[in-house]
């Protein structure tokens, strides 16, 4: 495995920043707890590019609250567990949809202006496997992009100190605690940000996978930071594959949200015939890694690299969705009177790593939240716009967390590490390709003992080749990603069994006997 740090560093001799808590990750979860635990003291925020760059600004649904009159989070945590195929925590779920409507009303007071109907009420939307129209969006299908705008602009009006173009390379530890991070300015000069709370809320990695609707910037680096550190890593066998992402496009893929088929749309496959009926009760709105499955079946015994949406159905649907109308106009497909090209995509990280209900990782001084994380409420599979709400919840236990609890006096010890520079076994550009390649075709929507082994077997001669110094942003990340792809392989041998997910052709049943219990890794020569 890669070594404990991947750069050379004297902590003596490089720049130091300070403060009593350092928030990495500028998406809802970062931000929003930036905002929340600013009165224990003085807050830095660190984003790998600009305060806007972040998954929650591509989230086009919405997110979900029990806040209609006909909903309650009891109705919201069946749908949750439901959705999660028995592996959620049911304790970690209870809180998220009990806590959830708070945290949407105090997002609301912070500028966010979700959509109402004609009446002044919220107009509520459903997405699959949820039985109650409960998802706010706002400015019909921009609602990741509203409340980015939102919180930026909060942030900003609170003075929330934020450094841009800040990239992580490590969690720092002394004596088993975490102390802060290494991270690269924007001149690459290695910086030392010391803290006496870490706060990781840095996304996911999608760009795991080469078809995948996650930007460029989701290269699980805060995933692997935390398992360098030794942190636990949970669930990470589980990937959810959108099923609805725009065919032929470049990466990061365009999504044609889940609320479209919420509002109506069908899938059709090339012949014409609306196939999901043939897969499950829900149809259209079942659980995302059902459908996302048919249609690669579709795919498969049809002969043809896509299935198609119809949404010519839906009144007004130029207004419902602008934004994805006004996307595909732009590549000459109109939702009124032509069918959407779709196919699967890489989309979201149920597992990451390990926290408790405040956050808390098994490494003291570290936190993590939103979808790093890794809490217990998605289990198996995400209930869809669980995970904008996930970051609201989650990030402000956090803050309670701390301000209850108090914080430990600054650390700054004096010490390093160094080690040979990295020989990388093929160029870095020619690595992020042919992980991204060897994720989609070995661990991707299905997977077998041989095609993981052999994964498997690849990966780990990357990460050897990397186990060294090394100086640019490109080869941390593909070091990063080398790491967090070998986790997902050696966790997806390791569960034989199918279950949300993840699917084994060769143990294609879901299996409680054996497997109703989550597979967790961590370093072992930390």
């Amino acid at each position: 495995m890669l070594k404990r740090y991947l750069a050379n560093f004297d902590l003596s001799r490089l720049p130091q920043v300070t403060c009593d808590v350092l928030v990495v990750g500028t998406g809802i979860a970062g931000l929003y707890t930036a905002l929340k635990v600013r009165e224990v003291g003085r807050v830095i925020v660190l984003t790998k590019r600009k305060l806007e760059e972040s998954n929650t600004e591509f989230a086009q649904g919405g997110i979900a609250a029990a806040i209609g009159t006909d909903d309650s989070p009891r109705l919201h945590l069946r749908d949750t567990l439901d959705a999660g195929a028995g592996l959620c925590d049911e304790d970690a779920v209870k809180v998220l949809v009990e806590e959830g409507p708070d945290c949407v009303r105090e997002l609301i007071e912070f500028g966010t202006q979700f959509d109402k109907n004609e009446e002044g009420q919220y107009a509520l939307t459903r997405e699959g496997a949820h039985s109650e129209r409960r998802i706010l969006h706002a400015r019909g299908d921009a609602t990741g992009d509203e409340i980015r705008r939102a919180l930026q602009q909060k942030a900003y009006d609170d003075g929330i100190t934020v450094y841009e173009n800040r990239y992580i390379v490590d969690v720092l530890t002394h004596e088993g605690r975490c102390i802060g991070v290494l991270a690269l300015d924007e001149k690459d000069r290695l910086t030392a940000y010391l803290a006496r709370a870490t706060i990781l809320g840095t996304g996911g990695a999608g760009q795991l996978y080469i078809n995948s609707t996650n930007p460029e910037v989701a290269t699980g680096d805060g995933i692997a930071v935390a398992y360098r550190a030794g942190a636990e890593i949970q669930d990470i066998e589980f990937v959810q594959f959108h099923p609805t992402a725009l065919y032929g496009e470049g990466s990061p893929k365009f999504l044609i949200s889940e609320a479209v088929r919420g509002e109506g749309a069908l899938l059709l496959n090339k012949d014409g015939h609306r196939f999901m009926p043939d897969y499950h009760p829900l149809a259209e709105l079942a659980p995302r890694d059902i459908v996302a499955r048919a249609i690669v079946d579709q795919m498969r015994k049809t002969n043809h690299p896509c299935v198609y949406e119809d949404a010519r159905d839906i009144d007004g649907v130029e207004h419902r969705f602008p934004g994805i109308y006004a996307a595909l106009m732009k590549r000459e497909i109109d939702m009124k009177t032509d069918l959407i090209p779709v196919a699967p995509a890489a989309h979201y990280m149920m597992g990451g790593i390990r926290t408790d209900v405040d956050g808390r990782t098994n490494v003291p001084g570290l936190f993590a939240c939103g979808e790093v994380a890794c809490t217990g409420i998605h289990g198996a599979n995400r209930l869809a716009s669980n995970s904008l709400l996930e970051g609201l919840v989650f990030g402000r236990r956090i803050a309670n967390a701390l301000i209850e609890g108090g914080l430990p006096p600054l650390t700054a010890p004096n010490f390093g590490w160094r080690m040979g520079p990295a020989i990388p076994d093929r160029p870095i550009n020619s690595l992020w390709a042919e992980i991204q390649q060897l994720m989609w075709d070995r661990v991707g929507i299905t997977r077998t003992a041989d095609e993981l082994t052999e994964a498997i077997t690849r990966l780990e001669q990357i990460v050897t080749s990397l186990s060294g110094a090394l100086q640019t942003k490109k080869g941390f990340q593909v070091a990063n990603l080398a790491t967090v792809a070998l986790l997902v392989a050696k966790a997806a041998l390791r569960r034989e069994e199918s279950r949300g997910g993840h699917f084994r052709s060769d143990f294609p049943q879901r299996n409680d006997e054996d497997w109703q219990r989550h597979v967790t890794l961590r370093r072992s020569d930390r």
